[in-house]
């Protein structure tokens, strides 16, 4: 990707743009760095929490998605364990509208108890929809904490529990905002048919009179190494049993991300993965299996989930399952299937940067975790990945005493 330039305001606000000459649309995107890891442990959610109380109204605009809508735009957000993602698309020539809602809200929120309630029902409705009116929808709010003793990546980024967003104070939404959501915590990224001048004009005038923030200092503990196997079962009201596994891995900026995501998609990536053939399709020890990654910044986990078919103990599903991993910690992958996995990523990411949202949302992301240009080093990091550091990685981190493991009973 090119054409990526980059400036910085007085106020300490990054800005990153992209300039896209193939379309009409403009694309805006604020990333504040700020996620569920930067909560207090009594007070979980607010990242979250938040991300729907933006919408509420500023203090100079009441409602958010009107002038948006009549500006021919449309707008969402996201919350993960690191970041709260805002953005924006709507035709070029209205990306004003854009730049005036998203510093009127960074500026100051309309602040109120109503707004707080209606939100707090929404995030609680959310809550319960998610995690406990769908089957193994709560699993992560048992396998986090069994993963991780110190880190705050211990909890959901919709919180641990629902009543620490009832017990949300007015008092807690302003303190958090005034402690996050600051320019010099946040990176501004366009996309679009623009000349630089232009944007660093409307970059400038809507954002440049906003002051500068005191953080909220970040101090996220380093989660210790583990050094032997822990073990939940739970016993539930859901259809059939089910096994998670997670082993912990390294952080996103690490130099064995590249591999470890490899090693993921050579385990399950489409039917043709290893973890399908062998243990869906030729032994029928699970009706579904995959291995992903959470791809957290700070240090992740590498998960396998699968769906146990009937009759198929623990037992033997484990075994298998161990076969499996044994065989590609023991035995170089073939070129063939290394290369099969690294076009689909390349694919993947070429498709990606058709889109002038997702263009200015990874951007975004990556000036967080380093600078925006090494988006283009990407694909390259994936090319250099050998078998040899595959077979090297899998050795290292799908371990036993590395593993955290449930076993999710259906009790029907």
């Amino acid at each position: 990707m090119t054409d990526i330039h980059k400036f910085t305001l007085e106020n300490g606000l990054r800005v990153v743009f992209h300039q896209d000459k193939y379309t009409e649309i403009a694309a805006v995107n604020v990333l504040y760095d700020v996620g569920s890891k930067d909560e207090k442990p009594d007070k979980t959610g607010f990242a979250h929490l938040f991300e729907h109380l933006m919408f509420g109204g500023s203090e100079n605009i009441p409602d958010y998605d009107i002038p948006l809508q009549e500006a021919g735009g449309s707008s969402n957000a996201f919350t993960n364990n690191d970041i709260t993602n805002y953005y924006e698309t709507l035709p070029k020539n209205n990306l004003e509208t854009a730049l005036w809602l998203e510093s009127d809200r960074m500026l100051k929120l309309a602040f109120s108890n109503k707004s707080l309630n209606v939100q707090k029902k929404v995030v609680i409705e959310e809550f319960k929809q998610n995690y406990f009116n769908v089957p193994y929808g709560d699993i992560w709010l048992y396998m986090r904490p069994l993963a991780y003793k110190v880190h705050p990546y211990a909890w959901a980024t919709i919180g641990k529990e629902i009543s620490h967003i009832e017990q949300a104070k007015l008092s807690d939404v302003k303190d958090f905002f005034y402690k996050h959501y600051a320019p010099n915590n946040a990176i501004l990224t366009i996309a679009g048919n623009f000349e630089k001048n232009y944007i660093c004009d409307m970059v400038n005038k809507w954002f440049g009179d906003i002051k500068k923030r005191e953080l909220s200092l970040k101090n996220i503990p380093i989660e210790p190494v583990q050094t032997e196997a822990r073990f939940l079962e739970l016993n539930k009201n859901v259809p059939g049993n089910a096994l998670y596994k997670t082993y912990h891995m390294c952080k996103r900026k690490d130099d064995e991300y590249q591999t470890v995501d490899l090693l993921s998609d050579i385990l399950s990536n489409g039917d043709s993965s290893r973890l399908f053939q062998a243990l869906v399709k030729e032994q029928n020890i699970f009706s579904d299996i995959e291995a992903y990654l959470t791809r957290t910044i700070d240090a992740g986990l590498f998960v396998i989930s699968g769906k146990l078919s009937k009759n198929v103990s623990y037992e033997k599903a484990e075994t298998e399952l161990q076969k499996e991993l044994y065989k590609i910690q023991n035995e170089l992958v073939s070129e063939r299937e290394l290369q099969k996995v690294k076009n689909k990523i390349e694919s993947k990411n070429i498709f990606s940067e058709t889109d002038v949202l997702n263009k200015a949302i990874n951007l975004s992301f990556f000036e967080l975790i380093g600078k925006a240009e090494h988006i283009n080093n990407e694909i390259k990091l994936y090319e250099k990945v050998s078998s040899e550091s595959i077979m090297k990685l899998a050795k290292k981190i799908l371990t036993e005493n590395n593993s955290n493991t449930i076993h999710y009973k259906s009790n029907q």
